[in-house]
């Protein structure tokens, strides 16, 4: 919320808005009360002037989520906050859906809001390649990396995501599982599903397992309803897998309760291993098998690259955050 927000809102001019909040004086009293009234539901310090306004919408860092159902970007988000409220930086968070451009929206925000630097939960390759150079703050992308796109500034911290999920299947296969069936992104699109996506491939071959993509694949959104969805329809095809591999806990979660409507035992019939470590698949029945990465070293990376890129350091820092696997209680061996 700007001064010319507030303008457009209230329908007063830019001007008027101005004197009210610096608390001068030829403003009429219903133009006061309306303004201060309209400051106060947007969130405005009314014991602030204007100039302070700005000064704090400067001084801040902006948080831009990709997709509005991922849990483990929420619980980043969570993490990422606690971490800057002990500096001097507030913090501007933003959830786009997935399929929105997430460089367009940061270059909007970055022109109203005026932010030190700028996180990104999730970027699209080709959405950087054809905007990023419009941002001129020091940006980090988070769980997808930058090495490759050369913007000078624009850094990363991510795990890795094709060695994760090689891991991943190893671990699957070395319970004794040959039949597979993954649910994951649109690998055509997202970075990260894409390397996920090949990481399945490399240990598949590896472990001389046969994988048919147009039957045992399911490109869906990173949401439980998607899960259940993807779960569903590869259930339809009739392959008989023993083993399932989300690229995302919420997606495994969802196909857990699918594969339970359908009569299906987790992980008797079928194991299921998700991705990302939730909390909450401590606390599903069985308990979830999952890559867990570290969300408390992606967000201390991020920041602590951001806020020295913000201070005057400014080379671009790729970093990769390590992972593990936990098979718990929905993986079991068939051996």
């Amino acid at each position: 919320m700007t001064i010319k927000d507030l303008s457009a809102q209230t329908g007063y001019s830019v001007g008027t808005v101005s004197r009210v909040l610096n608390n001068q004086p030829n403003v009429s009293e219903k133009a006061r009360a309306a303004i201060l009234a309209a400051a106060e539901a947007s969130g405005f310090q009314l014991n602030t002037n204007a100039k302070q306004l700005k000064q704090q919408h400067s001084n801040s860092i902006l948080v831009v989520v990709k997709g509005t159902s991922n849990e483990f970007f929420s619980s980043l988000v969570e993490t990422i906050q606690a971490r800057l409220a002990q500096t001097s930086h507030p913090l501007i968070v933003d959830y786009i859906d997935e399929d929105n451009n997430e460089v367009l929206r940061a270059v909007q925000l970055c022109r109203e809001k005026k932010p030190l630097g700028v996180l990104f939960l999730g970027a699209n390759r080709q959405n950087l390649l054809a905007d990023f150079s419009k941002i001129d703050q020091p940006c980090v992308i988070v769980t997808n990396s930058a090495a490759e796109l050369g913007f000078r500034n624009l850094s990363s911290v991510t795990s890795d995501d094709l060695q994760a999920t090689r891991m991943a299947i190893d671990a699957l296969a070395g319970l004794g599982h040959r039949k597979f069936a993954i649910i994951g992104g649109e690998h055509t699109v997202s970075v990260t599903a894409q390397q996920r996506y090949q990481g399945c491939m490399e240990a598949f071959q590896a472990n001389g397992i046969v994988f048919d993509e147009a039957l045992d694949y399911e490109g869906v959104r990173f949401s439980y309803a998607d899960g259940y969805r993807a779960a569903e329809r590869l259930l339809e095809r009739g392959r008989g897998f023993t083993a399932l591999f989300a690229m995302a806990d919420v997606m495994a979660i969802g196909a857990i309760r699918c594969l339970t409507d359908h009569g299906l035992r987790v992980p008797e019939d079928v194991s299921v291993m998700g991705f990302d470590g939730l909390t909450i698949g401590n606390y599903t029945v069985p308990k979830l098998a999952t890559v867990r990465q570290d969300v408390n070293a992606l967000a201390e990376e991020s920041i602590r690259i951001l806020i020295e890129n913000i201070s005057g350091l400014r080379e671009p820092r790729y970093e990769t955050v390590p992972v593990s696997i936990e098979l718990k209680e929905s993986a079991k061996c068939i051996k």
